[in-house]
């Protein structure tokens, strides 16, 4: 497991699988200086419920991934999250199969 660290004081923990993608397409977003919300749903054993963030290019965040190696990425699980990016909803959290279900289905 991986974690977001936002503006130093509040992290957030991923699979690292899950957080190469978020940074690739986050990353992505704040080249262009472009700001965005960020939601995700936490499991049961984090308490349910759902929280969102607002990534800004003047908000540090930090990766932090448990493992040495960088997963190989998934492009159509980025093409996912680029487009939830540039939506209304903002960048929406999805796992591998759901991004793949969403790009079937828009």
């Amino acid at each position: 497991m991986g974690f977001l660290n936002y503006a130093g004081v509040q992290e957030y923990e991923f699979e690292d699988r899950t957080l190469a993608h978020l940074k690739a397409a986050i990353t992505m977003k704040l080249r262009r200086q472009e700001s965005f919300l960020m939601s995700w749903t936490n499991p049961p054993e984090k308490g349910s419920g759902r929280a969102s963030i607002w990534l800004s290019p003047s908000i540090p965040i930090v990766f932090r991934f448990s493992g040495s190696r960088s997963p190989q990425l998934n492009e159509t699980w980025l093409t996912a999250l680029n487009e939830l990016s540039n939506s209304q909803r903002g960048l929406i959290v999805l796992s591998e199969q759901e991004a793949e279900h969403y790009l079937a289905n828009r």
